[in-house]
């Protein structure tokens, strides 16, 4: 027996139905190029909006706001800097962090030469005073109207601003374990590492140190997360402050081993 002959009604039914489709399906198409028409009005791309790639820093800078000692502190050349890139470049075997600090800066002698310095974390409590260090420029100590840039050293290598920084600004300077370069002492400073150059193929063409941490100190009044709040430079003069932990360490399978 042959398939059943659909009646008048379901035939139309199904023309109904088979309209209504191609009437929805028309829509969603017309609302699509309507959404296409007006991003591209408003300059959008797939709703985004344009960025200036020079200023993509602002998107991706995601460390802590860090001061850098570099010098000795036993014969009075430790000096002190702010610095906002840098990056994780290897958890170990050895663990290596970069940061770019470049020939403008009195630090970049200081770390060519001793080829060690110390990265303290502040906390949020201190961030007038590290963005008031990273303003200091050889201007400030100097009567004679010097030029203006920002070298803590005299045109005969005296350091002797690099110390003024220490006793303006009332950081203390606290002797390391394993570097020369001295500790950033006080309730608000989260931590110390003590780091030795690892790496300067980079310094050349890009002002990129890679550094090893030999020794690392915590505060324990101020471990993040736990009361230490760090702040993040968003690159225009503007910073965000730690917030709200997220734990994923659950969902995390393939990184286990960092999460002790």
């Amino acid at each position: 027996m042959g398939p059943k002959r659909k009646s008048r009604e379901e035939q139309s039914d199904d023309t109904l139905t088979s309209s209504s489709k191609r009437k929805v399906g028309s829509e969603g198409e017309k609302s699509q190029k309507n959404s296409d028409k007006k991003n591209n009005d408003n300059g959008l791309h797939h709703g985004f909006e344009p960025y200036p790639p020079s200023k993509v820093y602002r998107l991706i800078e995601p460390g802590p706001v860090l001061l850098v000692t570099t010098g000795s502190l036993a014969d009075s050349t430790h000096n002190v800097m702010t610095i906002g890139f840098h990056m994780v470049m290897q958890h170990e075997s050895p663990p290596l962090v970069g940061i770019c600090l470049g020939p403008w800066d009195a630090s970049f002698a200081a770390l060519k030469k001793q080829r060690e310095c110390v990265l303290a974390v502040p906390a949020v409590e201190m961030a007038g005073v590290v963005v008031d260090v990273g303003n200091c420029s050889a201007a400030d100590d100097d009567d004679d109207g010097d030029d203006g840039d920002d070298d803590d050293t005299n045109d005969d290598g005296d350091t002797s601003r690099g110390l003024n920084k220490w006793q303006r600004f009332g950081l203390e300077a606290l002797p390391a374990a394993k570097v020369k370069a001295p500790l950033v002492g006080g309730p608000d400073v989260i931590a110390n590492i003590e780091c030795v150059v690892e790496d300067t193929k980079m310094v050349s063409k890009y002002s990129m140190w890679v550094l090893k941490p030999v020794k690392a100190w915590l505060n324990p009044d101020k471990k993040p997360g736990e009361g230490g709040k760090m702040f993040h430079h968003r690159g225009d003069g503007t910073f965000v402050v730690d917030g709200e932990v997220l734990d994923l360490k659950d969902r995390m399978v393939k990184w286990q081993e960092y999460q002790d």
